[in-house]
């Protein structure tokens, strides 16, 4: 039983590093001052600012 369960963590572990090595970075943009811009151009001030908003979720 102990060797069955180490192959399906060690398959489990592999798919895992085959779906992370597929991964992308999002880029998040943010409506600022009547334009979009993506928030990793932001300051310190205004990313906390944005981090720190409540967003909106429909029910």
């Amino acid at each position: 039983m102990q060797n069955q369960n180490s192959a399906a963590t060690a398959a489990a572990t592999d798919e895992a590093e085959a779906i992370q090595s597929q991964r992308t970075r999002c880029e998040v943009w943010t409506r600022v001052m009547g334009y979009h811009r993506p928030v990793q151009n932001f300051n310190i001030g205004k990313k906390a600012e944005h981090y720190s908003r409540c967003h909106f979720a429909e029910k």
